[in-house]
């Protein structure tokens, strides 16, 4: 970000993958590298729901009716956990935002608080791998085939195109996220790494490759 943090220091990660591309994951093994706060949107709107907060009524009508929960109440439940998490070093956001409008509004609030994203870290992982990890943890009904491939194609059209927008605007890594889970995990670390030490301008797309974990 061009504006300044209130910790200028903190390290603020944004991961990206489809489902089962193991976002949230990566995000907590990243997130004890760096000795940061993994932020994860939908363990948030779980809790409130579970511990009955206003936020978590006002969302679990939403969910009852089968309807997506507005920005507006994610972003505002994802404020104070942001803020708190810069202060303390930095975070890894995993969950939100999903499509481009979303992180439009995101950097508007949390650009204007020195407290937004710097590094978006995208895990790319093919389809027929995907599905495999998500058939293979499937629990109920949900977790079908049919119903995995839809939420894949609602990914590469809704939250795909963050890439570009992150490309763009930050610095975006691409991972092979195929790979066994300590691998990506030191690939995203060594990138990350490079990253703090050396900042990059926006635009420039750091992509880590076989050969650089070999």
């Amino acid at each position: 970000m061009t504006m300044q943090s209130a910790n200028p220091r903190a390290k603020r990660i944004l991961m990206i993958g489809a489902p089962g591309a193991g976002k949230g994951t990566q995000a907590d093994l990243i997130a004890k590298q760096f000795g940061i706060t993994h932020v994860a949107s939908g363990d948030l709107l779980r809790r409130h729901i579970t511990e009955g907060t206003t936020t978590g009524r006002t969302v679990e009508a939403y969910v009852n009716k089968g309807e997506l929960v507005p920005d507006t109440i994610i972003m505002d439940m994802l404020r104070k956990p942001v803020m708190a998490a810069s202060e303390a070093g930095g975070y890894v956001l995993d969950g939100f935002p999903r499509t481009v409008d979303q992180a439009e509004a995101a950097y508007r609030t949390a650009g204007s608080l020195g407290v937004g994203v710097q590094i978006a870290i995208h895990l790319e992982v093919p389809e027929d791998e995907l599905i495999r990890r998500m058939l293979a943890r499937a629990r109920g009904a949900d977790d079908t085939e049919d119903i995995i491939r839809h939420r894949i194609k609602v990914y590469e059209q809704k939250t795909r195109p963050l890439l570009d927008y992150y490309a763009q605007r930050e610095l975006l890594i691409q991972v092979n996220g195929a790979r066994p889970v300590g691998e990506v995990t030191w690939s995203i670390v060594v990138q990350l790494q490079r990253a703090f030490k050396r900042p990059t301008a926006p635009g420039r797309v750091q992509t880590t490759t076989d050969r650089a974990v070999a």
